[in-house]
């Protein structure tokens, strides 16, 4: 018997090394996004990748037939906006002026590409609030970013038309 254990716990391993050598840089980036800190200094994302991996390796004899990397993501959604996370400050850059709910819906829709009811679910949001947020949030960021492109003449940005007059 305790060699049965032994080759399903080898297989059980081996199953999931497999899941996080295609998955782990994908979770990664996603909640890098999510912590809003750089790609290059994510010790944060990284603490909350691993919590949810080793929430995800806790489960795994019983997911059965669900998508694993649908079940780290969603495990990862929830520590994110449940943790501590949100209390630290952030790198810097877009996604850090937007409050941890507008990025879980940015992330969630445009990233990981999650269906807008899936995305209003997992959050526990309507599937209205999660299209409005992330219409609202899109816009906001679009904008911004035409302003740092092309700063109005008069803005602070000390623009030369300024320094002739």
């Amino acid at each position: 018997m305790s060699e049965r254990r032994s080759a399903l716990a080898d297989r059980r391993v081996r199953e999931f090394e497999a899941f996080t050598a295609g998955a782990a840089g994908r979770l990664l980036h996603a909640a890098t996004l999510l912590t809003a800190e750089t790609p290059d200094a994510n010790p944060r994302a990284q603490h909350l990748l691993t919590s949810a991996l080793a929430r995800t390796y806790a489960q795994w004899d019983r997911l059965r037939g669900e998508d694993p990397y649908d079940c780290t993501r969603q495990e990862l959604v929830h520590r994110f906006a449940r943790g501590s996370w949100r209390r630290h400050r952030t790198g810097g850059g877009l996604l850090a002026r937007l409050t941890p709910q507008e990025r879980l819906v940015v992330v969630l829709q445009l990233y990981e590409g999650v269906a807008e009811e899936q995305t209003a679910a997992l959050l526990g949001l309507s599937p209205e609030r999660v299209r409005t947020d992330c219409r609202r949030v899109v816009a906001a960021l679009c904008a911004e970013r035409a302003a740092a492109k092309f700063p109005r003449p008069g803005d602070a940005s000390g623009s030369s038309m300024e320094s002739t007059s």
